[in-house]
């Protein structure tokens, strides 16, 4: 979901004031090196993104509200000690308000309850805030807009994080909003996933919410209630890793570019927001042009944000004519965020391909190198490709020439230059 436009203009003027817009951390597409499925892929991703690949994860994948509110929900009412959540958007309606009385149910019963919202995405919760207050729930707000840092003001908090107990954790695209309810079938209700985790990475999505607990409110969480001995329960191997450009972590360029720098056979990309640097459009194109197939999915007609539609046809023509396979999603908004490499390779959570998640927002992903969890991604990336119209060269001119204003068509080209 993307912030106002009045107030995204606002924020983006702050940016090219500050000099963030120029910050580049990687100035040009990595050469080939570690293939995906090699042992020094997995050491790279563990050793330059921070936190270790850890092996024994159970990882399940739940579409749309209709698993992952459920889902979400019985861990919160079964929660015995802690709940730590963090979230970019909550609302008011149906769905937030049966998380704020779970929430509250659990706080009033003894649960240390920490509920971390960012102060912009999370400002329609104010309805629930003296209800979970008044319940013994902690509620912080991330980065309230202050003037006199205006670099605070940009940098939002875009995480979607909820760890229970310190033994269950779940992370993904959805907000805590009513769009995300249902099945992904119809413009009303979104397309998206979530993940839930078991295991040993649970402690560090755990250490991710805390990183930002303590930024907020000043206040190490730690301990056993928060972090639990955790034992393998599954056979995935994987990391949570998180970015913070503020700090000068810039988790998600690199993550991606060492991504596309692996891939020797496919890279997958669905993705709510495909607005990426000249930098990874470059990388992109190498990928293709070396023989790797690049498919992309990307919302249609019904995206939250025409603005960002048309941004992204800009950058299209240089990929499609490298081959590259770009899809757009029919039947309702697409908010997934997935990465795919060789079958192997994946990474979920809440990291877009744009400007935001590049250079501003704090994000939190789960990667992953095992095949069977890849091919589980594969499938519901080819289901989801069923519903797509395969976008040409031609197709995307057509597109381009409707977005553009009639007063710069009716404009000679020569005054444009």
């Amino acid at each position: 979901m993307r912030l106002p436009i009045a107030r995204l203009g606002s924020l983006m003027g702050v940016t090219l004031l500050l000099g963030c817009a120029d910050n580049r951390v990687v100035n040009s597409p990595l050469q080939p090196s570690s293939a995906a499925r090699s042992p020094d892929f997995r050491q790279a991703v563990s050793s330059v993104l921070g936190g270790a690949q850890l092996p024994g994860n159970k990882v399940t994948t739940l579409i749309n509200g209709d698993q992952i509110f459920p889902a979400m929900l019985r861990e919160i009412r079964a929660a015995k000690k802690t709940i730590t959540f963090e979230t970019y958007v909550f609302e008011e309606g149906e769905v937030p308000k049966s998380f704020a009385d779970a929430l509250a149910e659990r706080a009033r019963a003894g649960v240390k309850v920490h509920l971390l919202l960012d102060a912009l995405g999370g400002k329609k919760s104010r309805v629930y805030h003296a209800m979970l207050t008044e319940a013994g729930v902690q509620i912080v707000k991330f980065h309230p807009i202050w003037f006199l840092d205006p670099r605070r003001a940009n940098n939002r908090t875009h995480r979607k994080i909820l760890v229970v107990d310190g033994k269950v954790g779940f992370l993904g695209g959805v907000g805590i909003a009513d769009l995300w309810s249902g099945n992904g079938d119809s413009p009303k209700h979104w397309r998206d996933s979530h993940f839930r985790l078991e295991g040993p990475v649970v402690a560090q999505l755990q250490a991710t919410f805390t990183d930002n607990w303590l930024k907020a409110r000043h206040e190490l969480l730690f301990g056993s209630d928060y972090f639990p001995p955790l034992k393998h329960a599954g056979s995935v191997a994987g990391n949570a890793f998180h970015s913070s450009p503020l700090g000068g972590d810039y988790g998600v360029p690199i993550l991606y570019h060492l991504a596309i720098a692996s891939a020797r056979e496919t890279i997958r990309i669905e993705n709510a927001y495909f607005v990426p640097d000249g930098e990874t459009v470059a990388a992109l194109v190498a990928a293709a042009k070396r023989g790797v197939r690049v498919q992309i999915i990307v919302p249609g007609e019904h995206t939250d944000s025409k603005a960002v539609r048309r941004a992204s046809h800009k950058l299209w023509p240089p990929m499609l004519e490298a081959g590259v396979e770009i899809y757009e999603h029919l039947p309702t908004m697409i908010h997934c965020k997935l990465l795919i490499v060789d079958g192997y390779f994946v990474s979920v959570g809440s990291a877009n391909f744009d400007h935001r998640s590049l250079r501003l927002n704090d994000e939190a992903n789960f990667n992953a190198t095992d095949a069977a969890f890849a091919a589980e991604q594969t499938r519901i990336f080819q289901r989801d490709l069923r519903s797509t119209e395969r976008i040409t060269v031609e197709s995307l001119g057509a597109m381009i020439r409707k977005e553009m204003p009639m007063r710069i068509l009716q404009t000679p080209f020569t005054k444009l230059l």
